[in-house]
């Protein structure tokens, strides 16, 4: 594989794992916005982690969620998947930049330096897949309570985080496959050619005049 195509793969798995980090403190997940008077209207925005409200002065007041357990699961589920995303983005950052040819931190053993880019790889895939399921999952709730008539609570629509969890995520898989695809696992195996016995020669054979004067050349000369 080109080191330059595994130094691109790590890019996007670093700037993958940086959005993800960008991602998770966004405030805005979900958002609502409630028309009234110029004194009266108001956004509402959320996150995995707090609710905060912002009146038409520009004041916002933010609380964190009371309790964990009081939260809808797939709350709790899009906090799990996204903190499982950063460790995999950096258990996954931290092996690329030893399994990559260019780096020396992994000595001359190419074999094995290749097997670490394609585990860091998978774990750049994981971390993709996981900041997926969490955005999508949240992204499904939202859109689902928002085209439910009977729905009696306030309805969001999809904020910027979730846009940025997706793109994490697509940066974030197609940097660990190309990671995976240039592991090399040394799977094939090298045979040594055999080697003859005796000098081979090909040609017509000498006769007997010319044996006999290379005989005598070699003898005394």
């Amino acid at each position: 594989m080109d080191p330059i195509v595994e130094v691109v793969a790590v890019i996007l798995g670093f700037i993958g794992w940086i959005m993800v980090g960008v991602a998770i403190p966004n405030r805005y997940w979900r958002t609502s916005t409630v028309d009234g008077n110029v004194i009266t209207t108001s956004t509402i925005y959320e996150n995995l982690w707090m609710s905060c409200a912002t009146d038409s002065t520009g004041v916002s007041n933010c609380r964190d969620f009371p309790s964990m357990l009081a939260l809808n699961g797939y709350i709790q589920a899009s906090r799990a998947l996204m903190i499982a995303s950063v460790v995999f983005g950096t258990f996954g950052l931290l092996g690329s930049l030893i399994g990559i040819q260019c780096s020396k931190a992994g000595g001359e053993n190419y074999v094995l330096k290749g097997r670490i880019a394609g585990t860091s790889g998978v774990l750049f895939m994981l971390q993709g897949l996981c900041t997926m399921v969490a955005v999508s999952w949240y992204a499904f709730n939202i859109t689902q309570n928002f085209f439910d008539p009977y729905y009696p609570g306030t309805k969001y629509e999809i904020g910027e985080g979730l846009y940025i969890g997706w793109c994490s995520a697509v940066l974030a898989i197609a940097g660990g496959a190309v990671l995976t695809c240039s592991c090399k696992l040394g799977t094939e195996e090298k045979y040594p050619l055999p080697h003859a016995r005796g000098t081979v020669y090909s040609g017509p054979a000498p006769t007997r005049s010319m044996a006999a004067s290379t005989y005598g050349r070699n003898a005394y000369v």
